[in-house]
């Protein structure tokens, strides 16, 4: 699974996956989670990133899936830089490795503010 720290950098990770017009139609689900222990988060820095293009906007290389893949099966939660949003990170966990390693604090359902779906004028 992969997620955002705060919820407007995972607006921007959805919105630049799938563009805002799912987020407007579909229904998605806001989640607050607590990690139970904070020593099984590994922080990947900038300068532990192979390429340092991985931290720009673009399509996933096949080795970058390869490093967060070799991440995730060392670590539980591994915290990342965002491509999106160069001041924000993300946290990626597999759900089953990390199944009782934290707790869902809350969820609500999400809201897309409707100015970011506009609709199309001729």
């Amino acid at each position: 699974m992969y997620c955002s720290i705060d919820p407007a950098t995972a607006i921007l990770e959805v919105a630049v996956h799938k563009g805002f017009r799912v987020p407007d139609v579909v229904p998605h689900v806001l989640t607050a989670m607590t990690i139970a222990a904070p020593e099984n988060v590994y922080v990947v820095g900038p300068a532990d990133v192979p390429n340092p293009n991985w931290l720009r906007s673009g399509i996933p290389s096949a080795g970058q899936q390869a490093f967060g893949g070799a991440l995730l099966m060392r670590h539980k939660f591994v915290v990342i830089p965002s491509a999106v949003s160069t001041h924000s990170w993300n946290l990626m966990f597999a759900g089953a490795a990390a199944a009782g390693a934290y707790a869902v604090r809350s969820q609500e359902p999400f809201a897309l503010d409707t100015r970011l779906h506009p609709p199309v004028t001729p």
